[in-house]
């Protein structure tokens, strides 16, 4: 794409080397178990918030990972893990009150044949927000983003949510976050949602209808996207669409389309964990917004070629630009 030539994606990456990110959200140890019943071929890898930690690292970024994760053997294994993929856990709270998120996924071919979460769900408490707060504040001026990663297990509540904005408000800090609509937050004045097109419908509160096939012209999917830049007021809205991509949406211009650059869909997650950490990382390096939707955009189109919550180098987000550039 001409919006994003390959000298310039080398550029971005090579700012990306300085840029520091702090993902805040729901870590999780995530296990997929593939092959027949006679072999199966277990692997373990960070989750979650922590997937889109390992993104941003898997890039040539600098990430902390904040959360809440049990004193149990999980938690020391995803601690192990993520000090491999050279994530920063300082700002990893362990409480005995709770268990670390488990998600063990059992995947025949390309078929998840089930799935099991062992988890605690409950909100967390006053004391372990309040633990998160002040890494953050010690963090902020060292800062060039913060990521927020939702997945519904208890850690992103309106208490932290609405003290992680007021610090990064405070502190010019870029903040992005991953929404999830069940929990109906007050998502107000951020830098960048990333809903995919389901989520945007929830989060405006309006019924989906039928789905076009060019988001251009997809009446009811602009009119909630207008509908949510009037009540939550983005800087940014990245609609991600799946095999139709992605749809950049700003205040008092017009939407921006990307259509998938993905070869083949191997598997499709953790594709939303790529999407907001390149991103991220993109605007964090100086991309413009256009820039910053095209870069996930070859991101996210590689790592749905692979199996499980995968990554991409920059070696394999340049060779995307051979024939898309």
């Amino acid at each position: 794409m001409s919006d994003l030539s390959k000298p310039r994606l080398r550029e971005l990456l090579a700012a990306a080397s300085r840029a520091r990110l702090w993902v805040i959200g729901d870590v999780m140890l995530d296990q997929f178990v593939w092959g027949r019943v006679s072999r199966i071929s277990p692997n373990l890898m960070p989750g979650g918030a922590a997937n889109v930690a390992r993104n941003v690292t898997a890039l040539g970024g600098s990430a902390d990972l904040a959360g809440v994760i049990g004193k149990d053997e999980a938690g020391q294994t995803l601690r192990d893990l993520l000090a491999s993929e050279r994530i920063g856990c300082r700002s990893l709270v362990t409480s005995a009150r709770r268990r670390t998120t488990t998600k063990m996924r059992i995947v025949a071919g390309q078929q998840q044949i089930v799935r099991l979460d062992r988890e605690t769900r409950g909100e967390i408490d006053a004391a372990a927000t309040q633990a998160l707060l002040t890494k953050l504040e010690r963090a902020l001026p060292r800062l060039d983003a913060v990521v927020v990663g939702d997945y519904g297990k208890g850690v992103v509540t309106q208490a932290l949510l609405d003290g992680i904005r007021d610090r990064c408000k405070e502190a010019g800090c870029w903040l992005s976050v991953d929404p999830k609509p069940v929990h109906q937050l007050n998502l107000r004045e951020l830098s960048l949602i990333t809903p995919n097109r389901k989520e945007v419908f929830e989060l405006a509160g309006v019924e989906d209808s039928v789905r076009a096939t060019n988001p251009m012209a997809d009446s009811p999917l602009q009119e909630a996207v207008k509908r949510l830049q009037e009540t939550l007021r983005p800087a940014l809205l990245l609609v991600t669409l799946g095999e139709l991509g992605m749809l950049l949406c700003r205040r008092n211009e017009p939407p921006f389309h990307v259509p998938t650059v993905a070869r083949e869909v191997f598997d499709v997650s953790g594709a939303g964990d790529t999407v907001i950490a390149a991103f991220t990382l993109a605007i964090a390096a100086g991309a413009s917004p256009v820039e910053a939707t095209i870069f996930s955009n070859h991101a996210a189109g590689v790592v749905v070629g692979k199996r499980g919550t995968a990554t991409v180098s920059p070696a394999e987000l340049l060779a995307t630009f051979k024939t898309h550039a």
